[in-house]
């Protein structure tokens, strides 16, 4: 079975980089992008991914409220999710960590992506 990521991110960049580095790693991988949660929950509506990698910084619906409407679906409520962020608030790592959900803070290095990447594919 083909594995498939739903990276919800407004950043182009980040979207860029992260797509990069996984299509490198694994290019089988089928990648789905949304630029903000309202339109990550339209796709979930459509299709299941096997992972859902969530910003927290994002317009229009946020990555705790995108979480939040995700896990209160019962069809998406299993589906694993990996916070992947900018922020450095411990106050969102500890939310986060609480939940059991992985809290991977944006690296700044192409190494860094790349073992981020790794680990995230184990997930999928």
């Amino acid at each position: 079975m083909r594995k498939s990521i739903l990276f919800v991110d407004d950043d182009q960049d980040d979207i860029e980089i992260f797509s990069d580095a996984l299509r490198n790693l694994d290019p089988g991988v089928e990648i789905t992008v949304a630029e903000n949660g309202v339109k990550a929950l339209d796709l979930l509506s459509r299709k299941q991914p096997g992972l859902i990698i969530l910003d927290l910084n994002m317009p229009f619906l946020d990555g705790k409220q995108t979480f939040q409407k995700i896990k209160a679906n019962p069809q998406w409520e299993n589906v694993p999710i990996i916070i992947f962020t900018s922020s450095v608030n411990p106050a969102d790592k500890t939310m986060f960590d609480t939940l059991g959900i992985c809290f991977i803070t944006k690296p700044h290095t192409v190494a860094g992506i790349d073992s981020v990447v790794a680990v995230m594919l184990d997930h999928c």
